[in-house]
């Protein structure tokens, strides 16, 4: 899927299943939940952080990988909501990177093996 077809395949699902999105005001409250929990898990995965229960370890990246998908499906709420076409901001956003950056980690010690 691409990011175009997610933004209109998300759009398709709130607007047939989820009735209407909910405002800009609180789908970033929403988002900054996911991705807490995104951060969550990490700690515990790859962090120093310990599961409180030990059973969730098994199941902990597939959890990881269905929060990461829940900060992505807000997150092209919001840019529907807002007019943003993700495809083409992020296309940008790489040529940004790519011009500024390039010296910048070919540079950095701390990159090197």
């Amino acid at each position: 899927m691409t990011i175009k077809e997610a933004q209109k395949t998300v759009d398709n699902w709130i607007n047939t299943v989820g009735i209407r999105y909910y405002n800009e005001l609180t789908n970033t409250a929403i988002l900054t939940e996911e991705v807490g929990e995104v951060a969550r898990l990490m700690a515990r995965i790859y962090g120093e952080q310990s599961f409180k229960n030990p059973d969730h370890e098994a199941t902990a990246k597939d959890d990881l990988g269905d929060e990461m998908a829940d900060v992505l499906f807000v997150l092209i709420c919001l840019a529907n909501q807002t007019g943003v076409d993700l495809d083409d901001a992020l296309r940008k956003n790489l040529g940004k990177k790519t011009k500024r950056d390039t010296q910048r980690h070919q540079n950095n010690p701390k990159l090197r093996p």
